[in-house]
């Protein structure tokens, strides 16, 4: 990274993604898809950078997930695939667009599937259509992440079907984790079995959702190997489908800032970015988390030599986060990296205040960094057009 710090191309803020983190994460990925023989496709909503979709197809990633028409329409348009889109809800404006780029469409309710379903029937080509299931059971702590919690919106609960699905779905979908792990998934599966394993011989596939953070160092893949096989073993006329997304591109890159001031009140040293926690790092207050930062040690208080917050350059009060220890003072001027900062990160920022976008970079296997996008003024006014 010092050789990113003082390359010609480098501003600040960015978010650089690096591609020899990114092939090795692709290529783990491919190994399981390959050794359990499910499809696993990538996510939009963790990671949509789609000038590095060249590389995904490298390693024979060619569908996605959408939740949009937006989504979806970038998968037909820059992965060259019809996209597995789910949407809590469609409407009459945007599901002649779904279904154009859509593959597999999944309802979230009954009463969804019988307003729209009949519709995928007039198209010349075969739309498969699902129905996303809640097992009621998840191991998520956080409830604003949890899509099994108790009286959750998303997927139908086993009381409220039938004793047979309904003509036209040939699939089942559903999604209870949050960056968990094999294990986790187990006991997912186990209750998906229990409350609607009667419906599994009525289908085609079983779509599995996400949050399976499969490249992470300490997950398990060997366990999620045999765990898949063992379940496409007693089911096999199933297709089974995961759909991560941060497991693509988790640990591939950073958040590049810079200190532009620092100011102290009762002790505590604040340093300023110029970067926005609401509006670039979202997840650090909605969590809430506190993200590594390349030499610097995670604080628990707020006061003591080297130690400071790191704080946003937005208006908003709470806009800053944690406490870290560095290793010397630090000065306006000085380089902060924030670990780990490309998936959801980089979908889910804003132009709050109108903060400057940070730029987006990828250092590339030969050590050469290339300036993927820099936004400035024109992005923010064309928003509020």
């Amino acid at each position: 990274m010092d050789k990113l710090s003082k390359s010609s191309l480098m501003v600040s803020p960015s978010y650089i993604i690096e591609e020899e983190l990114l092939r090795k994460n692709l290529q783990l990925i491919k190994n399981i898809s390959e050794k359990t023989g499910v499809e696993i496709i990538l996510a939009f909503k963790a990671f949509a950078l789609w000038k590095t979709f060249p590389i995904f197809k490298e390693y024979g990633f060619k569908s996605a997930a959408s939740s949009s028409v937006n989504e979806a329409q970038m998968a037909s348009e820059e992965m060259d695939c019809l996209a597995h889109s789910y949407a809590p809800a469609y409407t009459e404006e945007n599901f002649p667009v779904f279904m154009m780029h859509s593959s597999h469409i999944t309802f979230n309710s009954l009463s969804q599937f019988e307003r729209f379903y009949p519709r995928t029937l007039r198209l010349q080509r075969h739309v498969s259509c699902g129905l996303r299931i809640n097992p009621e059971t998840s191991v998520v702590e956080t409830d604003l992440y949890n899509p099994a919690m108790p009286g959750s919106r998303l997927g139908v609960v086993a009381d409220l079907l039938p004793e047979k699905l309904p003509q036209g779905i040939e699939g089942l979908h559903f999604h209870a984790l949050c960056e968990n792990t094999s294990r986790d998934l187990e006991k997912v599966l186990d209750a998906v079995e229990k409350k609607f394993g009667k419906y599994l011989s009525q289908i085609q596939w079983l779509n599995m959702g996400g949050g399976h953070l499969m490249t992470r160092q300490d997950y398990d893949v060997e366990h999620l190997v045999s765990l898949l096989k063992s379940f496409r073993m007693k089911y096999p006329h199933l297709k089974i489908i995961l759909e991560p997304g941060a497991a693509f591109v988790w640990h591939t890159g950073t958040l590049f800032a810079t200190v532009v001031d620092i100011v102290e009140n009762h002790n505590v040293k604040t340093a300023i970015l110029d970067i926005s926690f609401a509006c670039h790092l979202p997840d650090c207050l909605e969590m809430p988390y506190q993200p590594e930062i390349r030499g610097a040690e995670i604080c628990n208080f707020p006061a003591g030599e080297n130690i400071y917050r790191m704080g946003g350059n937005s208006c908003l009060s709470g806009d800053y986060a944690g406490c870290w220890r560095f290793e010397k003072p630090l000065k306006t001027g000085d380089s902060i990296i924030f670990e780990d900062m490309i998936h959801y990160t980089t979908v889910k920022t804003t132009m709050f205040n109108g903060v400057p976008h940070p730029s987006i970079a990828m250092l590339h296997t030969d050590g050469r960094l290339e300036l993927l996008r820099r936004y400035g003024y024109e992005d923010y006014k064309t928003r509020m057009d």
